[in-house]
């Protein structure tokens, strides 16, 4: 027994102190080839994203925030509509009218990098934006509204679940199909004539005629949203720059379109995306947008401008001889 406890002991003591050692070792090596894997599959620039599950939101009362962010980005008229159950701060459309598939949408306006990228400085407003000043943006732009309480309960709902959409992107990273895609340019100017062809052929059946959409049964906002009209979004808005648009419909109009496949081409998107935004919309107008002159996108439509181009060549183009200047 002496024996055993003299020699054995220790013996069985290495044997059991190298195994805890070469487990921990696996243990880190395995973890080390999962974030390694990880990290390839999602962190790296230009990746394609693929957000998170829903069954991932975790069951406490920062999971009830999160989704009740996503309540308010998919029916957002619902509540905070003209009959918003809330507030009445906007007009019937929903945030996913334009952050498709509740901002998980690849090239459909997703929020895949807005946890990495903000807060960060815009050139419209010439400040650093946080999340909630972004999403206000929306509010008064997109949404032809007014801005929500900053800190109220709905902003930090809609900021937890965006928040929580990115959260596996790493800081300044932007993966693939964030945003919209900018398209090729056109060699000319984009043809609101052509565009009524394009609208009438694969966009009329949804949105309606007349661009003024599909009401739900309830009447608090749009199956289809309105594309123009005093309900749609207005001139201030990131949609009403033709390059956003085109890049927007391209990718995911008419319904079912996927950017893998593409049902318009290119020149039918720009075409189409003047002839919506050469119809009638709110005239909203901000003071402080865009403060450095030379700062304006190729294709923001309202001067005055550095160059020499008109606002409309800026609206319709051509832009290959601005984009090149």
């Amino acid at each position: 027994m002496r024996f055993f406890e003299s020699t054995w002991c220790p013996i069985c003591l290495g044997i059991i102190i190298t195994v805890m050692i070469l487990a921990s070792l696996t243990a880190s090596s395995s973890r080390a080839l999962v974030k390694s894997t990880h990290e390839s599959s999602w962190y790296r620039e230009g990746e394609e994203w693929i957000p998170p599950s829903d069954d991932d939101i975790p069951s406490d009362t920062t999971g009830d925030l999160i989704r009740y962010g996503k309540e308010l980005i998919s029916n957002t008229a619902t509540y905070l509509g003209p009959k918003g159950m809330v507030a009445q701060l906007s007009n019937e459309m929903n945030c996913q009218n334009c952050h498709l598939d509740a901002g998980t949408r690849n090239f459909g306006n997703p929020f895949s990098a807005t946890y990495s990228t903000y807060p960060r400085y815009r050139e419209r407003s010439g400040r650093i934006e946080s999340t909630e000043f972004r999403v206000n943006e929306c509010m008064k732009r997109s949404m032809n509204g007014k801005a929500m309480d900053s800190v109220g309960t709905e902003m930090r709902a809609m900021v937890a679940y965006i928040n929580w959409v990115g959260k596996d992107v790493q800081k300044g990273i932007r993966p693939l199909g964030a945003g919209t895609e900018l398209l090729p340019m056109l060699t000319r100017a984009a043809d609101p004539v052509k565009g009524r062809i394009v609208y009438d052929n694969f966009c009329g059946r949804c949105h309606g005629k007349e661009g003024e959409g599909l009401e739900n049964v309830a009447h608090t906002g749009y199956t289809y949203p309105p594309l123009w009209g005093d309900k749609s979004y207005n001139v201030s808005a990131g949609m009403y720059r033709l390059s956003m648009l085109a890049g927007f419909i391209k990718n995911n109009m008419p319904q079912g379109t996927t950017w893998r496949e593409p049902v318009l081409t290119n020149e039918q998107s720009w075409d189409v995306a003047a002839f919506i935004n050469s119809q009638q919309r709110p005239m909203k107008f901000f003071s402080y947008d865009y403060p450095v002159i030379l700062k304006k996108p190729f294709d923001y439509p309202f001067g005055p401008y550095a160059d020499s181009f008109s606002e409309r060549q800026h609206k319709f183009g051509p832009f290959v001889a601005m984009v090149k200047k």
